[in-house]
Parts: C-alpha cells; sequence; structure tokens
C-alpha cells in the first residue's frame, strides 16, 4: 500500500501529523454522534431539536421577490467584489432607522460581508501577528479566535458569568495581558447566553480601548432580536466607538436569511479600509441580487419586530417548562437562546460532570437536543427555533419535553 504522504504535509495549525488522529473530538461532533447514535438504538423516537442555532422559518416573502425580480438581469450575473453601493447606502439608513446610529459615511466606513463568519474570520487576518494577544468573551462565537491561533497568535478568554450580568470584567484583566492585546471581540445579544449590553458597559469598553489601544470587534448577529421593552442598541452608538472598532450585523437570524449570506460590517474608516483589501483576497463579493434582495430586507425592519414576538414567546413557553422541572432559569432579553445550568446529579443513578455529559444523556435517554457549553460553568443552551407551525404546535413540544423529564428527579 502506497504511504499516505499528504496527512505529514498538513499544517499544525490542522494537527499535522495528527490530523487523523480521533482521540481529541469536537465537542459538537461528540453531540452530533450522540445523536446519530441514539436515532439508530431509539428509530421510532420523536427528536426534539434545541440545539439547531438558525431560524426555522423560510425568508420573507417580499424578500424572494426581489431576489427572484433580480437574479434576472444581465447586469447583476458577475462579480460584486466588495459591494454594490446601494447595500452600503441601505445599511446606514438601516443603523439610523433601528438603532439611532448618526454620521456613517456610506462609502468609507460600511461594507457588504458574505455573512458575519467570513467578516470575523479576515478581522484576525487584519490585525494579528504571531505573539499578538486577542480578548474574546467566553462563552462564545470562536471564529475569531480560531484564526488568531492559526495566525501564531493568542487567545486571552473573558470568562462570562451570571453575577457580572454576563458581561466580562475588563479590570481584572492582567496588565501584562493588556499590553499584548490587539483585539476584543464582543458579542451582544450574546450566544449563548442571551444577555444583553448596556450604553454604560460600551462605554466602558471605549473608554478601556482608547486607554490601551485595542480594537474593538462587535459581533452584533442578533442585535434586533430583544424583548420586554429592550431596545436594540449598538455599540456605534457610543460616542468615540467609530474611533476604536467596527460593529458586524448579519442578515441572517434577524430575518431569517442564514444561507443568503449577506451581512455588513461598519465603524472605523481605517478598519473598513483594511477588511476591504483582505476581503478582496479571500472572495469576489456576494451575488448582487442577493445584496438587493437585503437591502428590501433592511428597509422592512417589522420582518425583525415579528420574528422577535415569536422568539419571545416560545422563550416565555421553555422558561416556564424548565422552571417547572426545577430548573432555575429566566427569560433571557435578548437572542433566541436560553442558557442553562446543569443539575448536578441524578440522585443514586447518574451524576453530571459537565455540560457534554448533560447533554448526552438528554439527547441518548430523552431524545433532546441542546448544545453544552463548559467554558464558564457548566451549562447547556436551548434554542427556540424549533421547527413548529403556530403556538399549538410549540405548546405541544413544551408538553413533550416536560412528559420526557418530569418523572426525574434531579439533584441541583
Amino acid at each position: 500500500m502506497a504511504s499516505n504522504f499528504i496527512e505529514n504535509l498538513i499544517a499544525n495549525r490542522l494537527g499535522g501529523k495528527k490530523f487523523n488522529d480521533k482521540t481529541t473530538e469536537y465537542k459538537f461532533t461528540k453531540i452530533k454522534n450522540a445523536r446519530e447514535e441514539a436515532m439508530i438504538k431509539n428509530p421510532n423516537m420523536d427528536f426534539i431539536d434545541m440545539g439547531v442555532g438558525e431560524p426555522d422559518a423560510m425568508a420573507d416573502e417580499g424578500v424572494v421577490k426581489v431576489l427572484t425580480y433580480e437574479v434576472k438581469k444581465w447586469n447583476n450575473r458577475g462579480y460584486s467584489d466588495n459591494g454594490i453601493q446601494e447595500f452600503k447606502d441601505a445599511a446606514v439608513s438601516y443603523l439610523k432607522n433601528v438603532f439611532n446610529v448618526e454620521n456613517i459615511d456610506s462609502k468609507d466606513e460600511v461594507n457588504h460581508c458574505i455573512g458575519s463568519k467570513s467578516a470575523l474570520a479576515m478581522l484576525a487576518q487584519i490585525f494579528i501577528n504571531p505573539g499578538d494577544i486577542m480578548l474574546m468573551t467566553v462563552p462564545g462565537y470562536f471564529v475569531t479566535a480560531t484564526y488568531t491561533e492559526w495566525l501564531g497568535g493568542k487567545v486571552y478568554k473573558l470568562p462570562l458569568c451570571s453575577e457580572n450580568n454576563y458581561l466580562p470584567d475588563l479590570d481584572k484583566i492582567p496588565n501584562g495581558i493588556v499590553r499584548k492585546a490587539k483585539l476584543l471581540y464582543l458579542n451582544y445579544p450574546n450566544n449563548p447566553t442571551g444577555a444583553v449590553a448596556t450604553k454604560e458597559f460600551f462605554t466602558k469598553v471605549v473608554a478601556f480601548a482608547k486607554k490601551n489601544n485595542i480594537a474593538v470587534v462587535h459581533d452584533a448577529a442578533y442585535s434586533a432580536l430583544v424583548y420586554d421593552g429592550e431596545k436594540p442598541l449598538s455599540f456605534l452608538n457610543i460616542e468615540g466607538a467609530k474611533d476604536v472598532g467596527v460593529e458586524i450585523h448579519s442578515l441572517s437570524k434577524s430575518f431569517n436569511m442564514t444561507g443568503w449570506r449577506i451581512g455588513f460590517i461598519a465603524g472605523n474608516t481605517d478598519i473598513i479600509r483594511a477588511f476591504k483589501i483582505v476581503k478582496d483576497n479571500n472572495d469576489s463579493g456576494q451575488f448582487k441580487p442577493i445584496q438587493y434582495a437585503g437591502i428590501y430586507a433592511m428597509e422592512h425592519p417589522e420582518i425583525t419586530q415579528n420574528t422577535a414576538l415569536k422568539y419571545s414567546r416560545r422563550l416565555e413557553l421553555l422558561v416556564s417548562t424548565l422552571s417547572g422541572l426545577g430548573f432555575n432559569v429566566e427569560k433571557p432579553k435578548g437572542s433566541f437562546y436560553l442558557y442553562v445550568k446543569i443539575p448536578k446529579s441524578i440522585p443514586h443513578m447518574r451524576v453530571f460532570k459537565t455540560g457534554t455529559d448533560f447533554a448526552e444523556y438528554l439527547i441518548r435517554e430523552k431524545g433532546i437536543v441542546t448544545v453544552p457549553w463548559d467554558d464558564a460553568g457548566h451549562y447547556v443552551r436551548f434554542s427556540v427555533t424549533f421547527l413548529a407551525y403556530g403556538e399549538k404546535e410549540e405548546r405541544h413540544i413544551m408538553g413533550e419535553i416536560y412528559n420526557r423529564l418530569k418523572d426525574v428527579k434531579f439533584s441541583f
């Protein structure tokens, strides 16, 4: 048999010679495998998927109509590179109308991106040299951190804890870390905790960044999905924010457009200029008809408002269901996630040491899919983007969760 020399050529950032080593398994892979095994073991069980992190609904009919119309135009067939100006103009109007953000220059302070994920990867490419440090809140979305490490940088984790309202304590970062840090990544409303930021917190972030010469990246993927009187808040609302950073907006979650891959980045002129250069070397721009469809979406924020009403209702139902089972949970102010501290055990039967332990139990024994988080305590994340058509089906699913867990005597 010919030797497999290819695996010896794989870059160290992907494991190098250990590229095919299966002993270390990514936590989401473990959960996926547990689900597949449970489905084989229990072929007649209806699995309740509370782990999926994308909307269950289609994009608005108006968005689809615009795409259908624009896709037929000859002029829209080719590369868009750094995007059409109309999309940038619409992004500026969206920031003003929904977030009351003023004074964003659509030419120099905003650019489209192929979803926030690609933008987060590119931002690390803008800033990180070997040895540089990125500050990242955990639990959190790890794309920028992954690229930081691939580029030879290091990630310093800022734990999000309930006693601090899931906001990072910037004052506790060691001076030696601050001196080497180039980048601070934030995400509010937060995935997975559902926490929202305050103007006071963002004001402190701006002052911290200016004092220590650190660029700020605010991932605002869930920015308009807020509840119970909470108003959408942008980092760019804060005086001086454009001096220190950028904000990334995605149409995926707010407008049910996950697969469309469209969003924008706005803020500091130098960062936007560098972003355009990096982006030119990573992609050729999103399909123009999708950008036009995105314009329609941003011109109709009522789409998001209606979606938020659905998620708010579902979160209330889920909180009521889990509270009735003994879990200590509160409805979050934003996102579509419920962050739940795991029980310690089922006395005389099973001990749960990690979120992964509990998530695997829920899948294998109860057919309920969640996502584990063990970065700052042991939790699982429930998502209310499960597939259901109307409130009657939503209540049926909650009843199923209750019935499957009601006889389990959890110790908390």
